[in-house]
């Protein structure tokens, strides 16, 4: 048995190569032309395919969404974590995202909620 995370797109292959850069890996073509996977740094996939145009997915906002995460290195202070995240935050506007909220500190790590070129909303997290 394996895992995944379905996501429709507008243009598979375009977001395919966002996440694909953000993840650091690379995407690879599904079953067809309208399908696109990326390998999941954890395993699975996250499938990225167009919709058959006789059961449309009109885009939602929803509490659903992806979260791309990455540690901190043992003996980073704020400053240093936060310096990460404004790079990694940086990259992703870079490659298309819409930041949706700042950075901020919780108790878990650091954290800043973006949109992907599509306007699907994913979190950023570097964990403390």
């Amino acid at each position: 048995m394996t895992g995944a995370i379905v996501l429709a797109a507008d243009d598979p292959a375009t977001l395919a190569r966002f996440y694909g850069a953000l993840l650091a890996v690379t995407p690879q073509p599904g079953l067809g032309p309208s399908h696109w996977r990326v390998p999941w740094p954890s395993g699975g996939w996250l499938e990225l395919y167009a919709p058959s145009s006789r059961r449309p997915q009109p885009r939602q906002p929803g509490r659903l969404s992806l979260c791309l995460q990455r540690s901190s290195a043992e003996g980073d202070d704020d400053a240093d974590a936060a310096a990460l995240l404004d790079d990694w935050i940086a990259a992703s506007l870079e490659l298309g995202a819409t930041l949706l909220e700042p950075a901020r500190r919780e108790p878990f790590g650091a954290e800043a909620w973006l949109l992907d070129p599509e306007g699907n909303r994913f979190l950023l997290l570097l964990r403390g």
